[in-house]
């Protein structure tokens, strides 16, 4: 008897028909997720390189405001002029020091005359030398100073002489009244910071990475995980490439490439930062970066394998594909609030919650100018502060900065409050150009000055701080050295008076 064929019943040709067209779907839709889920992790590294690149700047350019408002302190020309007067020295070197105590990382920070022969400098020591004897390199620093004039003059990130670590230099000569050169200042800051800083920011995903700038004028390294490398010609490929590529056309470049070290594959993401002519790179390994792509490849061929017993469940992996699908709109918001979080940091003090001197800078900057409508400054100083951090702890120090802000915020309503320094608070208020408004604003400042004069109440019990304030008042021009106005009138005249609020109108002058 010969055997009967069975054939194919209807139900399983299109459940065979089920499967391939699965199966089928499965590739297509793992090629997708994987490509996309790869680009985002590559957008994702180039947002992070390029916001790193924006605090380099931010570093670079804040310093240059410190160095711009130091040159332009009374007793930083007054010396200039009278480098013989020995009382011009003196006020001149008790104003660097007291400077100097409000620049974090700092090098150091002097005043000398044309000839480099230092009349002020952080560290004494220092004063009375000529920096620069030979007459090439002096000649070489006059011509880039005054180029650069009225701004300054950057050399850029070094390893200094005096120290043998690497800082931010920067230079800017001082002018008179007929535009003529009658000296110079300098400003050094170890970049040490600026690093611990960018290794501090963690990067979503990514538990190893690391950060390296070369300067395509030599190609050399600025920043290099490797510390024997800084300052030497880097000798990968890719990296001389790019710097050849952006000397023939320097434009601003971003982007990323691959290379391969120690039999390790690496993607370095990278920026150039036109302005100084370097280039930021964010390195980390290829493996980490596509690790959520590689998970993905094999989380869908997991599920391609189970379709072979599992085609019932089809909807349950429709169901897997959507909380994929929600997983990366998840990514792509975390991806927002770094970005965000970032930026809160740059611009808020965390924590008083108010905008912060950078925040201040580009405000001000902002401002149109309106006769109409003037703006005042307010500042206020606590003073010996540091006293109470010793004497109570930080904590206690802590309360009192927070009890100062809310004293503002209550106070100044429709003002802007700043801290632009650790014990310094600046309220921003716009208010009518006549007699009311000036009033309105002492009798506020007066409102204010009273309620900080009384006692606060702690945990180790009443604490009374005093407080240097200065009022300005100014309708254009304004920028970030309104700050150095106030802080020299409260320098002046020390703890405020109740009742009695120093003022000046910028406007008059």
């Amino acid at each position: 008897m010969s055997k009967k064929k069975k054939k194919m019943s209807t139900v399983n040709i299109a459940l065979i028909i089920e499967l391939v067209v699965m199966l089928l779907l499965t590739l297509l839709i793992t090629k997708i997720v994987s490509s996309r889920t790869r680009q985002s992790s590559l957008d994702h590294m180039a947002t992070i390189t390029e916001e790193r690149a924006h605090i380099i700047e931010s570093y670079i350019e804040n310093a240059e405001k410190t160095l711009s408002a130091y040159a332009r302190a009374g007793q930083i020309t007054d010396v200039l002029l009278n480098p013989k007067d020995p009382a011009a020295k003196t006020a001149a070197q008790k104003y660097t020091e007291k400077f100097s105590g409000d620049i974090p990382d700092l090098e150091g920070i002097y005043v000398s005359e044309w000839n480099t022969h230092v009349l002020a400098h952080t560290d004494k020591s220092v004063v009375g030398i000529i920096t620069r004897k030979e007459e090439g390199p002096l000649k070489q620093l006059h011509d880039a100073m005054l180029a650069a004039s009225p701004g300054v003059y950057d050399t850029g990130i070094i390893v200094s002489p005096a120290s043998g670590k690497q800082i931010v230099s920067m230079y800017m000569a001082v002018m008179d009244d007929n535009n003529e050169p009658i000296g110079l200042v300098g400003l050094g800051l170890y970049t040490d910071g600026l690093i611990n800083t960018l290794n501090k920011l963690q990067i979503r995903g990514i538990d190893t990475s690391f950060y390296s700038m070369v300067n395509t004028a030599d190609n050399k390294y600025i920043f290099n995980p490797d510390k024997s490398l800084v300052s030497t010609v880097t000798q990968q490929p890719e990296i001389l490439t790019l710097c050849e590529e952006i000397g023939k056309d320097p434009k601003n470049y971003s982007g990323n490439f691959e290379y391969k070290y120690d039999d390790d594959k690496y993607i370095s993401t990278y920026t150039y930062m036109k302005e100084y002519g370097w280039i930021l790179m964010l390195d980390a390994a290829k493996s980490e970066i596509y690790r959520l792509s590689i998970s993905m490849r094999v989380f869908f061929a997991i599920i391609g394998l189970l379709m072979f017993g599992l085609v019932v469940m089809f909807h349950l992996i429709n169901k897997k594909q959507e909380q994929i699908v929600e997983k990366l709109s998840t990514q792509i918001l975390r991806n927002e609030k770094t970005k965000e979080s970032l930026e809160t940091a740059m611009f808020r003090d965390i924590l008083t919650d108010v905008s912060n001197r950078v925040s201040f800078t580009m405000d001000a900057e902002r401002l149109e100018p309106n006769q109409e409508f003037p703006y005042y400054f307010v500042m206020l100083n606590i003073s010996d502060f540091s006293d109470i951090n010793i004497r109570y702890g930080n904590d206690i120090g802590d309360q009192v900065l927070r009890a100062t802000v809310e004293t503002l915020k209550k106070v100044f309503p429709n003002g802007n409050v700043y801290r632009t320094g650790s014990d310094e608070f600046v309220v921003m208020i716009q208010v009518e150009n006549n007699t009311t408004g000036y009033n309105s604003v002492i009798n506020n400042v007066n409102t204010a000055h009273a309620a900080l004069l009384a006692s606060l109440e702690t945990s180790a019990g009443p604490i009374n701080a005093d407080y240097k304030i200065a009022v300005a008042k100014k309708s254009e021009g304004i920028d970030a050295s309104i700050i150095s106005t106030l802080k020299d009138m409260t320098n002046r005249t020390g703890n405020a008076v109740f009742g009695q609020v120093q003022f000046v109108d910028l406007d008059l002058r």
